[in-house]
């Protein structure tokens, strides 16, 4: 597989993850945020930096397995052509 095609196929995925992420914590977290911010802002900073590590712990898990995939992929495709 091309580089670039990899990227690509990576990108669609990433974009689908991150709506449906988005989405989720609209949905679940929104109000509670919006209360957040509204009364108590040092912990609304708190609370806002633990999900920007959240989200970067969780984003390299799913790339991590994304990536071991696709070279076990590759890895057994070589092997059935020998």
């Amino acid at each position: 597989m091309s580089n670039w095609k990899a990227f690509l196929i990576e990108l669609v995925l990433y974009t689908g993850l991150l709506l449906v992420y988005f989405i989720i914590v609209l949905h679940f977290l929104g109000g509670w945020f919006k209360e957040l911010y509204d009364h108590d802002r040092d912990l609304f900073a708190v609370m806002a930096l633990v999900i920007m590590i959240g989200q970067t712990v969780g984003l390299e898990i799913v790339s991590s397995f994304l990536i071991w995939l696709m070279r076990r992929k590759k890895t057994n495709s070589k092997r059935s052509r020998s």
